[in-house]
């Protein structure tokens, strides 16, 4: 193992089991994460604007998602719903990054099963690219094969949502379109 995916590996831990970010859920998950950091996506460089994803940078940024979803992308049972194998995340990728930025909250079913709970917005935290490379990673792990997520869609979605002020109802997400 490498001294920068080890290093990854001990933050992810590290952060799972310190952040409490998702209703004081502190557990480590149980999921080799050596084995998840080291999968390799399936998306493509970018052609657009010359920008590339970048594998290393979406796990900086998906360490504070696996609070909620897990290194492994499935969630927790009733609480988080899974990013792996899920409709909504390989879905209209304007919807990922509205959810992304402004959070989601209420009742959403994600493969039969149902949730209710509520995301945190990254919006305020994350830059496009960041916010890019996140999507991207998320919609081609775990055997998800969406297209890759552009800083350039981020940032129309920023400017088209920039007055929202509360997380988003999957009903209202549903709604939402930006054109590419």
């Amino acid at each position: 193992m490498s001294y920068f995916t080890s290093g990854l590996a001990a933050t992810l831990i590290g952060v799972v089991t310190f952040t409490a970010a998702c209703g004081g859920r502190t557990e480590t998950p149980a999921t080799d994460t050596a084995s998840a950091v080291a999968t390799t996506p399936t998306a493509a460089a970018a052609a657009s604007g010359g920008w590339t994803y970048d594998q290393n940078k979406a796990l900086e940024g998906y360490v504070v998602c696996t609070t909620c979803h897990q290194v492994s992308g499935l969630g927790t049972e009733g609480t988080y719903p899974p990013l792996a194998g899920s409709d909504i995340v390989q879905g209209d990728p304007a919807r990922v990054v509205a959810i992304i930025l402004h959070g989601l909250q209420g009742e959403l079913n994600v493969g039969g099963k149902k949730y209710n709970n509520v995301m945190t917005p990254w919006g305020g935290v994350f830059d496009d690219t960041q916010i890019a490379n996140i999507a991207t990673y998320i919609r081609s792990q775990w055997g998800n094969s969406a297209s890759q997520v552009t800083p350039d869609l981020v940032a129309k979605v920023r400017a088209a949502t920039s007055s929202r002020t509360a997380a988003w109802t999957w009903p209202e997400v549903e709604k939402f379109t930006v054109q590419p």
